[in-house]
C-alpha cells in the first residue's frame, strides 16, 4: 500500500497517468492487480460506494488486503464519488487510503467547509483526498446525474484547491461517466491552467472512450490519475456474454473456465491503458 499523493506526485512530476480503476469484486481486483505486476506499473484500486455496501467494508477490505499482500508495485486503495461522510469515515477507519468527497451538490462555500473537514479527517489516518466542485456528467454506481454541472470559474476552482489542502483535484472539462454518445470536445486548456495555478495533480474522470491523443494530451497537461470504471465494466461482462454463449452452444458449464475468460479479459484491458498512459515500467 503506497500512499495516493506519493504515487500521484512522482506520475505527475514525470508526466505520467496513474489507472484509477474501478473493480466490482475479487475477480476484477486480481485481474487488474495482475495487469499491474505484469507492465511493471503503479495501480489505484477504486471501490463505489455501491460496491462496499454489496460486500461490507470490512470483507471487501479483507478481500483487497489478501490479494495485494504480495503485489510488489505501487497500490493504493481509493473510495470513488461519495457523498456521504459517514462512508468516507467508515472507509477511512477501514484502511482505505484515499477518498473523494463528492459535495459538488452543494454550494461552493459548504463544499469547500465540509471538504476541509475531509481533507483534516483523513490526515489522521495517513489519508489523502480527492475534491471536486463540478459533477461530472453521466451516473456511475448510481450517483450522478445525466445533466452538465455548472462549470466554476478558474479563480473559484484555484480558491477551493488551495483553502482545502486537496492532494487532487477532478475538474470538468467536458467528459462525461459511461460511454460517449459523441466524440467529447474537452477544454484542455483547463487542466493546464488549474495546474500553473496550483502545482495539483488533477484528476480525469470519464476516461472511457477517450482518443490515445486525448490521454496523452492531458496526461502531458498534468492528469496523474486517469479514471477507468465503463471499461472494466464491458471488459467484464461482455467476456462473460461471449464465454456463456460458447457453452451454450456446446453444452458444457464450467465456471472456473469462465472466471479465466473473465480475468484474461479483464487483465488485457488494464494493461491496454497501463501502456497508454505511459505507467508500464514504473514501479
Amino acid at each position: 500500500m503506497v500512499s495516493l499523493k506519493e504515487t500521484l506526485d512522482r506520475a505527475f512530476a514525470e508526466r505520467y497517468g496513474v489507472p484509477a480503476i474501478n473493480i466490482v469484486d475479487d475477480l476484477s481486483i486480481q485481474a487488474v492487480l495482475a495487469a499491474a505486476v505484469e507492465e511493471r506499473s503503479p495501480v489505484i484500486i477504486q471501490t463505489s460506494v455501491k460496491t462496499v455496501k454489496m460486500y461490507g467494508r470490512d470483507q471487501l477490505y479483507g478481500i483487497f488486503t489478501a490479494l495485494a499482500r504480495d503485489v510488489d508495485v505501487p497500490v493504493s486503495l481509493h473510495l470513488d464519488h461519495c457523498p456521504d461522510r459517514s462512508v468516507i469515515s467508515s472507509c477511512l477507519g477501514g484502511g482505505w487510503n484515499s477518498v473523494l468527497f463528492d459535495a459538488h451538490e452543494l454550494d461552493v462555500a459548504e463544499n469547500l467547509r465540509q471538504t476541509t473537514e475531509v481533507v483534516q479527517e483523513a490526515r489522521r489516518y495517513g489519508a489523502n483526498v480527492e475534491g471536486e466542485i463540478e459533477g461530472i456528467q453521466g451516473v456511475e454506481d448510481d450517483i450522478g446525474s445525466d445533466e452538465a454541472s455548472v462549470q466554476q470559474s478558474l479563480e473559484v476552482a484555484v480558491d477551493f484547491i488551495k483553502r482545502t489542502g486537496v492532494d487532487c483535484f477532478a475538474p470538468a472539462i467536458g467528459n462525461a461517466h459511461g460511454q460517449y454518445t459523441s466524440a467529447p470536445v474537452l477544454d484542455h486548456q483547463r487542466v493546464t491552467d488549474l495546474v500553473e495555478a496550483t502545482g495539483v495533480p488533477m484528476a480525469l474522470h470519464g476516461g472511457t472512450g477517450l482518443s490515445k491523443e486525448q490521454f496523452q494530451d492531458l496526461i502531458a497537461r498534468g492528469c496523474a490519475k486517469v479514471n477507468i470504471s465503463t471499461a472494466l465494466k464491458e471488459a467484464y461482462m461482455k467476456s462473460a456474454l461471449e464465454f456463456l454463449r460458447g457453452a451454450e452452444e456446446k453444452g458444457k458449464w464450467d465456471p472456473p473456465s469462465l472466471f479465466r475468460h473473465q480475468t484474461a479479459a479483464v487483465t488485457q484491458m488494464a494493461r491496454e491503458h497501463m501502456r497508454l498512459f505511459g505507467s508500464s515500467g514504473r514501479a
